[in-house]
Parts: C-alpha cells; structure tokens; sequence
C-alpha cells in the first residue's frame, strides 16, 4: 500500500467533507485495494523443529489450558530455551502465540458453522464471554458478526 492510498481513509474522516468528495476518496480507496494480492490467512510456523514441534502439541488441543512447561517437557527442551525459541521465530511470547492460534482456530470453528458458545469452549475459554471479549478486541468486530 502506498502512502496515498494510506492517507485516504483519513481524509475521509475529515469533518464537513462534503459527501460527492468522500465518495470519489472512497472509489480510489477501492480502486487501489483491488489490485492486493490476497494469500490465504495462516499461522506462521517455527522453522526449528523444537518450538515447530510444540506448537503442533498445543495446536491438538486448545481447549486445554496449556503452560509453557506442559510442551517444553514433550519436545525435550527447558521452559526457558523454549521461550526463547518462540520468541526468535515469532517475535512474541508463548501465552501471545496461543492467544494467537486460539482466534485463528476460532475463525475456522465459526466459518465452519459453530455457535459462539461452540467456538469459545472448543479453543479454550472459560466463558463465552471472555471470549466475546478477546474475538472483538483482536478482530475489531464479535464473533457473532464475523460467524455471520
């Protein structure tokens, strides 16, 4: 995205913009968002075998509460070296990568046809509140509008 085309969307908001001039911003908005080339949303995987191997156990289930001990002791590496591992692949923590792989899978639970109920308990939150709350944070929009 060029800096224009970044730009745009603030222009739009500007207040007393008349609407014939917001609607000429928001086609050009539109006509420089269609070329994007669209990739198909994934996880990012470790290309260490060892938090490679990890994240596969914590993937199998998300419904269970996991700390970073529980896949450290499985791949036969320390917590700590684990943590670090993670960190060097994605730039983040392990409880930041679950939350992360949780909304992924969640948006395949819904898009499949789950209830949010169904959803939040299968990738492992308490209540579905907990995870209304998550969903909405991260995405910008509930659960239910994104299922819909």
């Amino acid at each position: 995205m060029g800096p224009l085309l970044r730009e745009l969307p603030i222009a739009c908001t500007e207040p007393g913009l008349a609407p014939a001039e917001r609607r000429r911003l928001l086609g050009v908005i539109n006509q420089g968002l269609l070329p994007a080339d669209i990739t198909a949303l994934q996880l990012p995987t470790a290309r260490d075998p060892r938090p490679a191997a990890a994240c596969r156990l914590v993937l199998k289930d998300l419904s269970q509460p996991r700390t970073l001990t529980w896949p450290a002791g499985r791949v036969g590496v320390g917590e700590r070296q684990l943590g670090r591992l993670l960190l060097a692949e994605f730039g983040g923590t392990c409880p930041e990568w679950r939350a992360n792989a949780r909304i992924f899978q969640a948006m395949i639970e819904l898009s499949e046809g789950a209830t949010v109920t169904q959803a939040a308990h299968r990738c492992g939150w308490a209540t579905p509140s907990a995870f209304i709350d998550t969903f909405t944070r991260v995405m910008g929009r509930t659960p239910g509008s994104y299922r819909r």
